[in-house]
């Protein structure tokens, strides 16, 4: 299908999105906005992407990437300007090498950005929050604003969780993040509940969007649960209980495995790790101090692969520690649901994710550390079948009414007509 451009009409923009991670790394952040941009093209907007060399969730670097300070290339029409030394050695292992990563990354943006064309419009992808001084720099140095995608609640999400404690820093990014905020032509969130935290920090109501993330209805869809993937791991036709994405300290994975402890006796459910992530060592270790030979761990796998992850899934779950108390709503929860498949969570359940399940009715909501219930919920799944395809079924059509490309993306490009509108008459 050819898509007409829109240059020279009233609706066309150069839009450079920033961000610190985009495919080839694996994860949510790189797809979103991967999908984000390929979305744009196809409806005739040009479309730049400032971002780094990959390294993130990538086993080896591509040979193309390495040894590079600068490098250009074209991505399904968008032309990628990436950025090397963005990335500091050790910083996923040190606290304090991976705060100074966000300054540095930042930094280094802001010179790369005198390599692309002069955009219409910056939007960025928070955290790390950093990159929204850079957007701003470049919007005053350019004349163009910016919008902030906020996919993480920074610094209180790190204050939360007990990884930033320093109070002179903790003062320093609050005030980084009323700047950014304030300065922002508009600011974007995936959930109600993200809004009513950024509104109390004294931003605007009328400038905070709430604007769903988007997973591709077209990529993943329903599919049978004996396939390719299945056969590759030899899983046979266990009761296969999934967890696919980044193992870090958030995710508290410890749940997992307790209930892989509780039924361990059924020798048809096995429990599926798959992923990278800094607590990848530990949890192998304590899964085999605990004898549990009904978990099994693979790495992280290609972007390709994951769907046929979730059709091989009897279950998939989302797991997050009690400390995480920010209003977050993983990506995978979407693409789980595209999947068609139940699922089961252990999270804050006065946040925005438990909402969503229960009102999709696409699974079982359930307190962070409730490894008793999280065993029941899955034994009271593994005996229904019927049960297994409601919520399968409820999940995929509420995807699709609510969290396509097409639903999603169309309400950034209203956001684009209004800035556009305003800039147009000095507004902006």
């Amino acid at each position: 299908m050819v898509i007409k451009s829109l240059k020279g009409s009233i609706l066309y923009m150069r839009i450079l999105l920033l961000t610190n991670y985009f495919p080839p790394e694996i994860g949510a952040a790189p797809h979103l906005f991967f999908d984000f941009g390929g979305y744009l093209v196809k409806k005739g907007y040009e479309v730049q992407v400032l971002t780094g060399l990959p390294s993130y969730n990538l086993r080896e670097t591509p040979k193309k990437y390495k040894k590079k300070l600068l490098m250009e290339e074209e991505m399904a029409g968008m032309k990628i300007i990436r950025i090397g030394g963005t990335h500091l050695p050790f910083s996923r292992k040190i606290a304090i090498l991976r705060g100074a990563e966000h300054f540095w990354s930042s930094f280094m943006f802001f010179l790369g950005a005198f390599f692309i064309k002069k955009p219409d419009l910056i939007l960025f992808y928070s955290p790390p929050l950093t990159s929204g001084v850079t957007a701003w720099l470049l919007g005053k140095i350019k004349g163009v604003p910016f919008i902030i995608n906020v996919q993480d609640l920074f610094p209180q999400n790190a204050i939360d969780l007990g990884i930033l404690k320093n109070k002179v820093l903790i003062n320093l990014f609050l005030k980084i993040e009323k700047f950014v905020y304030e300065k922002a032509a508009f600011i974007t969130v995936h959930s109600p509940k993200n809004k009513e935290y950024i509104e109390k920090r004294g931003i605007k109501n009328e400038k905070i969007k709430v604007i769903p993330n988007w997973v591709d209805t077209e990529k993943i869809t329903m599919g049978e649960r004996i396939n390719d993937f299945r056969k590759e791991c030899k899983l046979g036709n266990k009761f296969v209980v999934s967890f696919a994405g980044v193992l870090g300290y958030s995710q508290d994975l410890d749940v997992v495995l307790e209930t892989a402890n509780l039924l361990k006796e059924n020798k048809n459910i096995l429990f599926l790790i798959v992923g990278e992530g800094p607590e990848k060592k530990r949890l192998r270790e304590k899964s085999k101090k605990m004898k549990l030979e009904n978990v099994k761990f693979l790495p992280m796998q290609p972007r390709e692969k994951y769907p046929s992850i979730l059709h091989a899934s009897d279950i998939c779950l989302v797991t997050l520690r009690r400390e995480v108390k920010m209003p977050v709503v993983p990506s995978k929860i979407l693409s789980i649901m595209a999947a068609g498949r139940p699922i089961i969570t252990c999270l804050n359940l006065d946040g925005d994710a438990s909402d969503l399940i229960n009102q999709a009715h696409c699974g079982y909501t359930l307190p962070p550390g409730d490894f008793k219930g999280l065993s029941d919920a899955i034994l009271k799944l593994y005996h229904s079948l019927e049960n297994q395809k409601e919520f399968g079924y409820n999940g995929r059509k509420y995807c699709e009414e609510n969290f396509s490309l097409d639903i999603c993306i169309k309400k950034y490009i209203e956001l684009f007509k209004i800035i556009k509108e305003k800039s147009n008459y000095g507004g902006i």
